[in-house]
């Protein structure tokens, strides 16, 4: 049995197993129990290891090269992707640039469990793992922030090296997941700092963001249904043990609106479309003539506004998290149009985008202003362009001079770190940004 040699699957079960046992790192054990895990011959596809946000794949050959250590380091990392929904939190910044989205969640992981591990050894990021995607300056911040503060990647021009170790020259692209093959059109005259390698491709692992995209909305409320579950489980193997259980997982057991669904509710209960005719619910103007006529119902709804405070405390983390999930809700809801208002003291800049330019929205968006907070912009605004939408989200910090303004149409205010504050019109919900 001593010389007895396991297989990657056997491998990878016997690092489960020891992950769970283990007094530090037990409040993980409901989320290595969530999804499948795959070990796949398809070296190209799966170099090293990937996942969708709920299973996992491992590439064979890259799991023979580590050492237990590494092994358990690898399948933690691979969980930490599921537990923070990485691939649905922060699909807005991968639509952006899909290379830095990569390195950024790498980064927050990767300085998280080394952090965790403190100088133990029981997991290890040594090497194989060791691709450059680690640094303390990100220690306790998230992947957007890390996101807006990477330079764009930078590739190796193949007619200037080997990749034997050699620089080359390095060349800038624009970051899209189809330029693999895009790069040395455009010189990059700035030496490289140090940030992360120049390879193709230096993330950690890969992440199958489309794979994520693809789940409808009830399959991404069922998942973060299930990893709450499977976090709140594993903090209660942690607690018997006599372990206190992670910060990062006690952070998020907090309770949190689930302010996506909350959105979607709203704007669902302002459906004005008129699509098709339903005799469930008979049209009341000609039931007093004796004519019993369908009402005209919709899934989709009219005009809609996003208004996004631009103040100086207003950052791109909240940004990207906040476009991402509007994003989301308008395309479902199949909105008329959206009017995209960036404002400060004023409207800064105004976007319009149809309904089918909505999956460009967050690509193509740029946000503008950095000034103070004066909100009676956006309706006064909206009066003087004869815009009339029948629904507008005003994402804001609630410190705003000379109140809320009037509005005569439907609002929802969402607030960051700012829960004593209700808008004295609409309704309000609260999010804390850094749970964002």
């Amino acid at each position: 049995m001593f010389g007895l040699i396991l297989t990657e699957e056997q491998r990878i079960e016997k690092a489960v197993v020891s992950i769970m046992a283990h007094p530090k790192w037990c409040a993980y054990a409901g989320m290595l129990m969530m999804g499948k895990r795959i070990v796949s011959d398809d070296n190209e596809r799966y170099p090293t290891a990937c996942t969708n946000g709920r299973d996992e794949w491992y590439g064979r050959k890259f799991v023979a090269s580590l050492t237990d250590a590494e092994l358990r380091f690898l399948i933690l990392h691979e969980v930490c992707h599921k537990m923070f929904r990485h691939l649905i939190t922060w699909a807005a910044i991968h639509k952006i640039n899909a290379k830095k989205a990569n390195l950024a969640c790498d980064f927050v992981i990767n300085v998280l469990l080394v952090d965790a591990d403190d100088g133990e050894g029981f997991i290890t990021m040594t090497g194989a793992l060791t691709t450059g995607c680690f640094n303390v300056k990100y220690r306790n911040w998230d992947s957007g922030q890390v996101f807006h503060d990477l330079p764009d990647p930078i590739k190796r021009d193949p007619e200037d090296g080997d990749g034997d170790g050699g620089m080359g020259k390095p060349i800038q692209g624009d970051g899209d997941a189809d330029d693999d093959d895009a790069g040395g059109s455009i010189k990059n005259d700035q030496p490289y700092d140090g940030t992360y390698p120049v390879d193709d491709d230096p993330s950690f692992d890969d992440h199958d963001w489309d794979g994520a995209e693809d789940m409808t909305p009830d399959e991404q409320r069922d998942l973060a249904r299930e990893v709450d579950e499977a976090v709140r489980s594993g903090a209660l193997a942690a607690g018997k043990m006599g372990n206190g259980a992670d910060r990062n997982i006690t952070e998020l057991l907090q309770p949190q609106i689930d302010y996506t669904e909350y959105m979607a509710e709203f704007f669902t209960s302002h459906v004005r479309g008129k699509d098709f005719g339903t005799f469930k619910r008979p049209n009341k103007r000609y039931l007093s003539a004796g004519v019993y006529m369908p009402s005209l119902m919709s899934n989709a709804i009219g005009p809609v506004c996003l208004a996004m405070d631009m103040s100086g405390s207003i950052g791109q983390r909240e940004q990207s998290v906040m476009l991402t999930e509007c994003g989301h809700i308008l395309s479902t809801l199949k909105p008329e149009c959206v009017h995209v208002l960036y404002w400060d003291t004023t409207v800064v800049r105004a976007e319009k985008y149809e309904r089918d330019e909505l999956d460009m929205m967050v690509k193509s968006t740029k946000p503008a202003g950095g000034g103070g907070t004066d909100v009676r912009c956006v309706p006064a605004y909206l009066k003087e362009h004869r815009i009339k939408p029948e629904a507008t989200v005003i994402l804001t910090d609630g410190h705003l001079w000379g109140g809320c303004g009037e509005w005569g149409h439907p609002t929802l205010w969402v607030t960051l770190d700012h829960a004593g504050w209700e808008a004295d019109v609409g309704k309000t919900v609260h999010v804390r940004a850094c749970d964002m």
